[in-house]
């Protein structure tokens, strides 16, 4: 990162905007995000923008499709999820789903345009036995359909790690939620080390990595920051990283949350290209509370990758038409593999 003085013509100097590095570094401090998220907003995007163009196409957005394969009933307290166990919030208890219906769901999502396939449990961890022996052989179906294939199912152990790249597995997303200090005030019934355990196994059975974060649990600034600190610090840094705002359901903790400032998400997808500039930025809950011109600036910030469909997991989303009309509006198109 440099600052920059200029003179200008009447003699007095002017900061030029902070730029972070082109290349991945893994030393970033906690100061240096801040300096770069602190930047106006017109410096803070034409940064992003420009490392962006380096490593992206801008013109380009990853479609992905993101299916619940085992809803409800997680004994975890994480105090955003609809689907723990702990609170009521409507969610009805599904167990796990055949194989074949969720190979359905992956063709219907291909057809619409997705190149990624994310199936989600809702386990505090993978248990061997029957069920994990169906989501390796979802694994395994997905990726015959030439999808990239992604995972999320809690807490994984080596061997189980292991046996998922051997299925195939592209990617495993264990998201780090927030910020260290933070982490113990949205869940206790797991460590953000417990998190920081998972990324090193998926990563050492030669997995890549989606790691990424949720805005508006009533963390601090700081507390994002540090995260994204967290995420840069892991060679090589994930490879997708998605950027969540917090979609606050009835019966959960944080049902009565603050909403979001739109310029937050906006200004955290901007620090994550800087910070993580290889990475793909995912923007991914709370879209159905954003506007189309908050989302198009999110694209200008670095973001290039959205889910589609109706659901993310339990929650709302855009729907594909919706999508697919802002995509075009704004001259984007949907990338291939």
């Amino acid at each position: 990162m440099e600052t920059n003085i200029a003179s200008m013509s009447n003699g007095d100097s002017v900061v030029e905007p902070t730029r972070a590095s082109t290349r991945q570094r893994h030393d970033w401090t906690d100061g240096e995000i801040a300096a770069l998220y602190s930047q106006s907003l017109p410096d803070l995007l034409f940064s992003a923008q420009t490392v962006h163009r380096q490593h992206h196409d801008p013109t380009q957005v990853q479609l992905c499709t993101l299916l619940s394969v085992k809803t409800g009933g997680c004994p975890e307290d994480c105090a955003y999820c609809p689907q723990s166990a702990r609170y009521s919030t409507g969610v009805e208890h599904q167990a796990l789903m055949d194989v074949e219906q969720v190979l359905s769901a992956a063709r219907v999502a291909q057809e619409g345009g997705s190149t990624r396939f994310c199936m989600g449990a809702a386990w505090r961890e993978v248990r061997d036995g029957e069920e994990f022996d169906r989501v390796l052989e979802m694994v395994r179906g997905v990726g015959a359909l030439g999808m990239e294939v992604c995972c999320t199912l809690g807490m994984l152990s080596d061997g189980q790690a292991e046996r998922l790249a051997e299925a195939g597995l592209t990617a495993y997303n264990h998201n780090l939620d927030t910020g260290p200090e933070y982490y113990d005030r949205v869940i206790s019934t797991r460590s953000f080390d417990d998190r920081l355990r998972t990324l090193k196994r998926a990563r050492d059975a030669g997995m890549t990595l989606c790691s990424g974060g949720i805005l508006g649990m009533g963390e601090r600034l700081e507390d994002r920051l540090s995260m994204l600190a967290v995420l840069a610090s892991l060679d090589p840094h994930p490879e997708s990283v998605p950027i969540n705002a917090l979609v606050a359901v009835e019966g959960t903790p944080l049902a009565e949350a603050a909403p979001l400032d739109p310029f937050e998400v906006v200004r955290m997808v901007a620090t994550a290209r800087l910070v993580l500039p290889t990475s793909r930025v995912r923007l991914s809950a709370g879209r159905t509370q954003m506007s189309d011109e908050t989302q198009a600036l999110c694209f200008l910030a670095g973001a290039n990758s959205i889910f589609t469909g109706e659901k993310l997991l339990t929650t709302p989303n855009p729907g594909e038409d919706r999508d697919r009309s802002l995509l075009a509006r704004l001259g984007l198109s949907p990338a291939e593999l």
